[in-house]
């Protein structure tokens, strides 16, 4: 099968991007903290990618007013929900690169949500890096929230790093 992007749920008109136009998107380097929920975190890494927001602002997607949720989908049924100001956040990403580097299939080639802290930015929440999903192929606006796979396996909602929110 042929990746694409899907967008759909609280949004005016649904979308699909294929591969070759997603990276025709306008793209944007973040350098973020990363923060593992197993206790492991990088510093200083550079993530490029497309920003949500971004989309949003150029009405390349239209969220009705009730959206408050994103879930991410991902291959084989994975699911991760963020509020949906996380994902506007400047401090959220699709992201394709990886420190100047195509993303590997390991870290979610060929396209992951990337979500950490911004160094000066503490007004941002910073959840757990396992709230970006590997694999990336849908992002479906919701009204109400869902737990996603790892919240439905007992893992903390909201995944704060600084509340060390691990386990719900």
């Amino acid at each position: 099968a042929t990746w694409d992007l899907r967008v759909w749920g609280e949004v005016v008109e649904e979308r699909r991007w294929n591969w070759a136009e997603f990276n025709q998107l306008p793209r944007t380097q973040v350098a973020m903290d990363i923060h593992c929920v197993t206790r492991w975190s990088k510093f200083d890494t550079t993530w490029e990618g497309v920003a949500l927001r971004t989309l949003i602002e150029q009405g390349l997607i239209q969220p009705k007013p009730s959206a408050r949720y994103l879930m991410q989908h991902a291959e084989y049924g994975f699911t991760v929900n963020i509020p949906l100001e996380v994902a506007l956040a400047d401090n959220f990403l699709l992201a394709t690169h990886y420190d100047g580097q195509p993303l590997t299939p390991d870290h979610g080639y060929p396209l992951r949500g990337a979500v950490g802290y911004i160094h000066g930015r503490d007004n941002l929440m910073t959840p757990y890096f396992w709230k970006g999903a590997k694999w990336l192929r849908g992002l479906e606006f919701m009204a109400k929230d869902r737990l996603g796979f790892w919240e439905q396996a007992g893992y903390h909602n909201q995944a704060d790093v600084w509340k060390e929110e691990r386990f719900g």
